[in-house]
This record gives structure tokens, sequence and C-alpha cells, in this order.
């Protein structure tokens, strides 16, 4: 079973991410990379760019066994392979990788990369994951078929920490390459320069590009962080209620406290409730761009044509077109 191509957007690819079976983990677009501080935790960062032919890379790190890396075997794939690449490198408090990919990391841990990337092209979850998020197309024509068999490739590649070093993790190069060495304090500040590095090879002649950061679950993390400022503040209100004997200095102190903790029980309310409608919108647009349109669109316009009522759209539409000289606008 073929691989389709699927649309590059942080919510499709954080709900892929839950249907294999991941917890605690999803994908945000970034517009400027000073916005990974505000992400923390951040697991990886994925790069989109149109992809033009380069020489093989030998993997330059003598550290390969300690990073997953799984060559890309199969087409249409390397955004999920992209994710995966990072997924399976990660081992943080909070982060579930599930059943499937758990098995799949020991089972494929004594494998070379290719192997390891035919491992994941059979694994039927994975892909059934995968193909869920493809339109459905069921009219297209020849003409369009063979532009997309012409047409501009995109390739997503990776960028994680592993053992106190960055690497790149490209799956058409033979293996990691490793960039410099780095902390988890500091290897956000050291991934800049490589991709800025990466957009100016290409900056002549392409603006297209885009990055997404695998960060935290943002729900989990409001929750909790809620869930500790609101026990906080109702101590600090039991405390300032009980405040027999206290002097005005540390009542008017108790208070202060007190009013700190409530509005920041009510800004972490607020980023909750935000992000939680961020979520929601992503699954509306999951489920629109799942669903076929078509036949409701055949059954609406046979339902106008029995009715008479194509007749007069049709020259109401032609109309406005032959009035202005076929730009729609009249003389």
């Amino acid at each position: 079973m073929e691989w389709t191509t699927i649309e590059s957007d942080p919510g499709v690819f954080t709900e892929l991410i839950e249907n294999i079976g991941v917890k605690g983990v999803q994908v945000e677009e970034l517009w400027s990379l000073d916005q990974l501080r505000e992400l923390s935790p951040v697991f990886g960062l994925v790069f989109l760019f149109k992809w033009k032919k380069e020489p093989v890379r030998p993997a330059t790190t003598t550290d390969a066994g300690q990073v997953f890396f799984a060559k890309q075997v199969i087409s249409n794939a390397c955004a999920t392979q992209a994710i995966l690449n990072i997924l399976l490198n990660v081992k943080a408090p909070g982060l579930d990788l599930g059943t499937e990919l758990a098995n799949l990391r020991e089972f494929v841990s004594d494998f070379d990369p290719t192997m390891k990337g035919l491992a994941i092209s059979n694994s039927d979850l994975i892909r059934t994951a995968h193909n869920s998020f493809a339109r459905p197309e069921p009219l297209v024509p020849d003409n369009d078929k063979d532009d997309e068999k012409s047409g501009d490739a995109y390739h997503f590649i990776s960028y994680v920490p592993v053992g106190g070093k960055l690497f790149e993790l490209d799956g058409l190069q033979e293996g990691p390459i490793e960039l410099c060495d780095c902390t988890d304090d500091d290897w956000l500040d050291k991934v800049g320069p490589h991709i800025t590095a990466r957009m100016e090879r290409y900056a002549a002649s392409e603006i297209r590009f885009n990055l997404m950061a695998l960060v935290g679950n943002r729900v989990d993390i409001f929750s909790s962080r809620l869930a500790a400022a609101t026990a906080q503040r109702d101590q600090l209100a039991a405390a300032a209620a009980a405040a027999d004997g206290m002097s005005d200095e540390d009542l008017a102190h108790a208070q202060a406290k007190l009013l700190e903790a409530e509005t920041e029980v009510a800004n972490l309310q607020e980023a909750l409730a935000a992000e939680q409608a961020k979520h929601r919108t992503w699954h509306e647009e999951n489920v629109r761009r799942k669903h076929n349109y078509v036949p409701c669109l055949f059954q609406l316009l046979k339902l106008m044509a029995a009715r008479g009522q194509m007749g007069p759209l049709l020259e109401r539409a032609r109309r406005p077109a032959a009035a202005g000289g076929g730009n729609g606008t009249k003389q």
C-alpha cells in the first residue's frame, strides 16, 4: 500500500502523532526562532524546504549508535519520517511514545538505517495514521497528475540534540550529520545558524521555507501549572483569612501575595482556554480536510437542474464577463 502526500500543517502533524499513540507532544509552526523560548520543552525541529539534488553527505559522527536514524525508503513520507526521527531520539518526562513506537524502537535498535526505514514503512499503524490525512480527490484531471509528477519537490529534515551533540537527520543521507556540541540548555541557540545557512543556500531562487517545533503538549503543561497555581492561591487565601494577630504590614504583604497568585491563576486559565480552542480548531480543520464534498456538490447541481435553476445561473455568470470584455467589469 502506498503512502500518500499530506499537507504540511501543525494541526495535521499533531493529530497524526496522537493517532500513532504518542502522548505529551504537539507540533507548533514557527515564524521566528525567538518563539522557541516560549515553547519549552522543545524536543526537536522540523525544517521544510524546496528540495534540490545535492551530493550525498557522509555520516559525520562517531556516536551513530546512540542516535536513532532511519533512511527514507518510501515516497511521500518524509514529513512523518522526520517527526519519527525526533520522537525516537527523545527520552523526556511527560513524553509517552506509546506501545507501537516503544516496541518499534526496541525492535530495530540493532538495525542499520535502511532496515530501520523499511521497518517504519511496514508499520500498518504508522502508515494508516499518515494516509488518513490524504485529501479525497475523486476527480483528478490527467494534466494535474502530470503536473504533480513534474512539479516542485519539498523535503523535511530534523534537528535534534542527542548525547550532548546537535544532529541533522535527513532521511536522504547515509546517516546522522553531527553539527556541533551542545547541551539541553543551549542547543536552541546553536541550531539557528545551521538553519539560516541552509536557507541562504537557496535564497537566490527560493523563499518558501517552513520551520516547525515538536514541543510538550501545551494543554497538559498549562493544566499542570494551573493546578499548582490554584493550590498556592488557596493556601494564600486561607492564610490571609486567618489574619488575627497579624500586623498591618504583614496583612498587606499577605494580600499582595494573594493578588499576585490570583492574577497568575487568571492568566493560566486564559492561556489554557486559548490552547484548548486551538486544538479544537485543528481537529475541525482535519475533519474538513478528510471529508469528500464532491457527492454533496453533485447532488446540489442535480437538484438545481431539476428545478430549472441552472440555466438562469449560468446566464447570470456569463453576463458580467461579456459586459466587461472578459475581465468581469462593466465598461
